[in-house]
């Protein structure tokens, strides 16, 4: 009786899966015949305004160096001014020199 709910259960889960994917491919939009897919030609166009866009941000500012030593050393530059900062805060609140908050004892 068993094997028989079984095989039964079986077939009838096949079937529904076979009806359910069967309903799906009927419902897909079908493509136009007369050429290519409209939405294709505006996320090229989209495409094309997101690449151009992104040269133009590549592109370095009027004052920006275009060495990468120099830009290095500006970046390092202001590391140091932002820790020395982070260390004169850290010992007006009562910190130590390393920048440790002072803590209660």
């Amino acid at each position: 009786m068993r094997r028989t709910l079984g095989w039964l259960a079986g077939a009838l889960g096949a079937l529904g899966a076979y009806r359910a994917l069967r309903r799906r491919s009927a419902a897909a939009p079908a493509l136009p015949a007369g050429g290519p897919d409209p939405r294709a030609e505006e996320l090229k166009r989209r495409l094309e305004q997101s690449r151009a866009a992104d040269e133009e941000r590549a592109e370095p500012a009027a004052g920006e160096a275009r060495d990468p030593d120099a830009k290095r050393r500006g970046v390092h530059a202001r590391a140091r001014a932002a820790i020395d900062e982070m260390q004169r805060s850290a010992a007006e609140e009562g910190g130590d020199a390393q920048g440790e908050a002072a803590r209660d004892a």
